[in-house]
């Protein structure tokens, strides 16, 4: 079967490969890149059956060419070069599908794996693809790592999504729309109460002895809602959030103070067409004090979902104006490297308490033909300090697939699933109402 070309040695000094500076999302994230905490994402899809290698390995290289955004990778710079740049190649450098040895195990020590080697930049593409079986465990589990510098999840997901189509020989259905819109002729308030101050931060609990992320990985039931609910499962799964790390803070006597809670909005199609790189915009929904402190939830709820929809409509640079106005490229890039870095130092006690990043229901059937259709799809979202913690969601099959991820440096093993249950019992409690 034939396979894709590799990008030859050529290419490495090749000044007629095409060049695409960095946008402002790659290049903040660039500038405060650090070895203790890599800058991944990590997706796994669960399928019933086992995949052929050499045919995946085709289609999933099949997949890259159709998007040459992918096809990138850090270009060699001098030391006063304003920009940093992308080189798209003309194929892979590397092997980008491996198949580790069946074990016990194994799928751990992907995740491992995925959380504490991030692909590098001067390789194309930023992103691993490792295929996990193990003894006793039916079907596979593709593991993708991305280098977040580069890549997004959805981005990920509409590769992975174009490989299961062309390995199976079967095109996918329409993907919907990314996001509901909002109700028509209903204003908008402008994006939750005002929470001037520091933010809380999530309590230390048992901090281990080397640094790095670690997570917990779980299945919970969609939470239900009344047909016609004015608020999304996606403000359930804030108000969940918000009251988990209320709660969690409280039983650990941390000050009493506002949350502030990030939230990736991806306003980007999902059909072939959709741009591949980082292309979510990041958006704050406030929560004060007493609003996380035996407050009326069904109140709560509408006051989220109204937080959220006009967060969503307003228009605003990916990472604000601040970090636009950061990488104007008026001096060279090493210079507002140190700048950024320093910037982010002092900015550090108004972070956010934490992030929910929710794809929400996979938009596509990942459809492997012989090997099935993913019945699970995992994610998370890197989980450095000084926010420390962060909460992704998505669904299939009527299931809610939630990673809790954090920095080995605020929580331990025993942390997660206490924040686990918190979260559990606060998305049940959205359903009573």
């Amino acid at each position: 079967m034939a396979t894709v070309a590799r990008s030859t040695s050529p290419d490495a000094v090749d000044p007629d490969l095409p060049r695409v500076p960095f946008p402002v999302v790659d290049e903040v994230a660039r500038h405060c890149a650090q070895e203790a905490e890599p800058n991944t994402v990590h997706i796994e899809i669960h399928l019933p059956g086992t995949v052929e290698p050499d045919r995946l390995r085709a289609a999933f290289g099949q997949a890259l060419c159709r998007y040459p955004r992918a096809l990138m990778r850090e270009r060699a710079r001098g030391p006063f070069a304003r920009r940093y740049e992308w080189e798209l190649t003309r194929g892979p450098d590397t092997e980008v599908v491996t198949f580790p040895p069946r074990a016990a195990g194994a799928l751990g020590r992907a995740r491992e794996r995925a959380l504490a080697e991030a692909p590098p930049l001067t390789s194309s593409p930023p992103l691993r693809l490792e295929v996990v079986e193990e003894p006793g465990r039916p079907g596979c589990v593709l593991v993708f790592t991305l280098n977040h510098t580069a890549l997004d999840g959805p981005a990920c997901l509409r590769l992975a999504a174009t490989a299961a189509e062309i390995y199976s020989g079967t095109p996918a259905p329409a993907a919907p729309p990314p996001a509901r819109p909002a109700p028509p002729g209903r204003p908008h308030r402008t994006g939750g109460p005002a929470v001037p101050g520091r933010p809380a931060r999530v309590a230390a609990g048992t901090p281990g002895p080397v640094p790095g992320n670690a997570m917990l990985v779980t299945e919970l039931p969609v939470p239900r809602r009344e047909a016609g609910a004015p608020y999304t499962v996606n403000d359930q799964l804030m108000v969940a959030t918000a009251l988990t790390v209320a709660d969690w803070n409280r039983a650990h006597d941390a000050p009493r103070r506002p949350l502030r809670i990030t939230m990736p909005v991806d306003d980007r199609s999902r059909g072939p067409e959709m741009p591949i790189g980082n292309g979510t915009r990041l958006v704050e929904v406030g929560f004060t004090a007493a609003e996380t402190e035996s407050f009326d939830l069904a109140l709560l709820l509408r006051r989220t979902a109204e937080r959220t929809r006009a967060l969503k409509a307003a228009p605003r640079p990916q990472l604000g104006h601040g970090a636009a106005l950061l990488t104007l490229p008026v001096l060279p890039v090493a210079a507002r490297a140190g700048l950024t870095r320093g910037l982010r130092l002092l900015a550090t006690p108004w972070t956010s308490t934490t992030l929910l990043s929710n794809i929400g229901r996979i938009p596509y059937p990942l459809d492997f033909g012989d090997a099935g259709r993913a019945f699970a799809v995992w994610f998370s979202a890197p989980a450095r300090m000084p926010r420390g913690l962060t909460v992704t969601t998505a669904a299939t099959g009527g299931r809610l697939h939630l990673v809790l991820r954090w920095s080995r440096s605020l929580l331990c093993e025993e942390d997660g699933v206490r924040l686990r249950e918190l979260f559990a019992h606060h998305l049940k409690a959205t359903e009573a109402l």
